[in-house]
């Protein structure tokens, strides 16, 4: 790019000039004597140190203290069959989390063909999220089906069956405050919540060599 000396436009485009990726252009000019042209040539990018999107850069403070440490769990679905835990028969759930704090547990539940979950009611709401085969409610008639997310409202009370058509159905679900189980008329016959789902882990990991400490590692 060349531009005679004092050329009007030479300024504001030297003033516009910038490189990307996190450098910035920096203009080396040539001046020739007057009357003549001076060369303009753009020069390499000069590392600022700062990267090009700002989102990239990372958090510079450390975490609260009193904040619990994160959970990631590489294998969601575990190929280890000890780890999910039976609730009834042709019922399991795998724990993920089990917030002790907040009174809530996350979980796959499983469930294979002709298999029952006991009628319950829930009094804070439930979200799940179904991964394989399908399910429905006894007290509905809608089904849900792979890749279906399900609201269920307090006060709700019903009972999950899968039908003897679908093999085995796995949904993710977050489960808050408690299951209590009734019977057709909503008397009380039993619960569970967080608490008794860690001791139900507890009871079947040391049966099956997996150990009680085994649940530790997803509670929070």
């Amino acid at each position: 790019m060349i531009f005679a000396r004092g050329h009007p436009e030479a300024a504001e485009r030297l003033s516009g000039i910038h490189g990307a990726g996190g450098g910035e252009w920096v203009p080396a000019l040539r001046f020739a004597p007057a009357g003549t042209t001076a060369e303009f040539r753009m020069s390499a990018p000069k590392e600022t140190g700062v990267p090009a999107n700002h989102k990239w850069a990372p958090y510079r403070h450390p975490q609260p203290k009193e904040s619990p440490p994160e959970l990631v769990i590489p294998n969601a679905i575990p190929t280890d069959e000890r780890i999910w835990v039976p609730v009834e028969e042709n019922v399991w759930f795998r724990p993920l989390l089990m917030c002790v704090s907040r009174g809530y547990w996350m979980n796959l539940l499983k469930v294979r063909k002709s298999g029952v979950l006991s009628r319950h009611r829930h009094p804070l709401p439930v979200h799940g999220f179904v991964l394989k085969g399908e399910w429905r409610y006894l007290e509905h008639d809608w089904v849900a089906t792979e890749g279906a997310y399900v609201y269920e409202a307090p006060g709700e009370t019903h009972t999950l069956v899968v039908d003897p058509h679908v093999e085995e159905m796995i949904t993710l679900f977050q489960v808050n405050g408690a299951m209590i189980y009734v019977d057709p008329d909503g008397r009380t016959v039993g619960y569970d919540d967080v608490f008794t789902r860690i001791d139900k882990c507890r009871s079947h990991y040391e049966k099956n060599g997996l150990g009680t400490g085994y649940i530790e590692q997803f509670i929070r």
